[in-house]
């Protein structure tokens, strides 16, 4: 019998809250996404689903959410759920492989599913889920493992040889232009970090390395220690509001990164940087009246937007958990309160919608926008979800 709630602790309170994320993600999400998400004829992931009486739009299908949901079914089956996980994410990775790769093998920005016409553009962000994908397809199916570590390599042997930066990672153009943005070296870093984990290489590990020190020199304000988004092409702040902008979202999961990297290299530099990270998410990015993250505060701390997305509340639990895996006392305390906090604040966006769906923006007043479910929330919800149930899991254990 459990404790009643006002006697649990907080590691039980943790604990909990775990199971029941777990629990919707096996029982509902899974099952709705793999039903109403994809087209089951080609396995192509479809980009939104309506809220009531789920069923797929005719949105253009942004090249990202394919592999963004090909990572969520590759780790659905890990984290205990019974269905075809691995078949749909090997047939989505067929589809992704024909339709959205150009002859030089990037990614291609988009697809039309009704007219099959196709935005070819260049975009770093793609390119970093797709070798985040070939990454997750290594590790999780490792009879491919060889053939897509490869299809890495070669990959990042483009960009380097095609947009490389001279002072540490890449262009977004060639010829180049700006703004350069650290968002798309976030999830280069990711993507360089899953890989490193099934390729004995040595360029993944140059690759994280890399970006972490962009991050640490250039991305970090050295006066406020908070993360920036838009830069000019000398790695300078862009001039002008976009030069300002710092987004609670990424604060977190730059938190989330630099800390698993500090770990792995026992570098006490990135993990002081992650906690001052984290600390201006919470302080300063979470609305202390909606209780949830909020879309961008300017480099003086002020709100800059105060739209709430889903997916920052999914960053703002998985920093909590890697700091209080590395705190004690008080202080861990904290953060599992913080947890806490976080998860109850993703819980608004899945709660008062069809069973496995979610809501994406919450408004100023605390209303949501009506609007079809992005496919493209899953892979932060089920990253979110994994690492809190391993957390879970861990407590239960100590």
């Amino acid at each position: 019998m459990s404790l009643p709630l006002e006697e649990q602790t907080l590691e039980q309170k943790v604990i909990m809250a775990a199971g029941e994320l777990h629990s919707w993600l096996l029982n509902d999400a899974l099952p709705v996404w793999a039903e109403a998400g994809r087209d089951a004829e080609t396995g192509e992931f479809v980009e939104t689903v309506t809220l009531e009486a789920p069923r797929a739009t005719t949105a253009p299908r942004r090249a990202r959410v394919q592999p963004r949901q090909i990572y969520v079914y590759l780790e659905s089956s890990a984290l205990g759920w019974d269905g075809p996980g691995h078949e749909i994410a090997r047939k989505a990775l067929d589809f992704y492989l024909g339709e959205y790769l150009t002859a030089d093998e990037t990614s291609i920005s988009s697809r039309d599913p009704e007219t099959g016409q196709k935005n070819e553009a260049f975009d770093l962000y793609n390119q970093a889920f797709a070798l985040f994908a070939y990454g997750c397809v290594a590790r999780r199916q490792p009879e491919q493992g060889g053939t897509f570590l490869n299809k890495a390599r070669s990959l990042l042997q483009h960009l380097r040889a095609t947009y490389s930066h001279s002072d540490g990672g890449f262009q977004e153009a060639s010829p180049a232009k700006a703004p350069l943005r650290s968002n798309p070296h976030m999830h280069l870093f990711e993507a360089a970090l899953e890989l490193e984990q099934s390729d004995t290489s040595t360029v993944w590990c140059e690759l994280a390395d890399e970006i972490a020190d962009l991050a640490l020199t250039c991305f970090i304000d050295p006066l406020t220690g908070g993360l920036r988004e838009f830069f000019d092409l000398n790695w300078s702040p862009m001039p002008g509001t976009s030069g300002r902008i710092m987004e609670p979202g990424h604060q977190f999961e730059w938190a989330w990164l630099l800390a698993r990297w500090g770990l792995l290299r026992k570098r006490a530099d990135a993990l002081m940087a992650a906690r001052r990270l984290y600390q201006i998410g919470e302080q300063f990015g979470v609305d202390p009246d909606r209780q949830v993250a909020i879309m961008a505060l300017n480099d003086d701390m002020s709100v800059h937007d105060p739209i709430a997305r889903l997916w920052g509340q999914t960053e703002w639990i998985k920093a909590a958990i890697i700091l209080a895996r590395i705190s004690v006392g008080p202080e861990q305390d904290a953060y599992l309160n913080d947890i806490l906090r976080s998860v109850a604040a993703l819980r608004m966006y899945l709660d008062g919608v069809s069973a496995g769906l979610w809501r994406d923006k919450m408004r100023p007043d605390g209303s949501f926008v009506e609007e079809p479910a992005p496919a493209s929330s899953f892979y932060h919800i089920l990253c979110a979800i994994s690492e809190l149930h391993a957390f879970a899991e861990d407590l239960r254990a100590s």
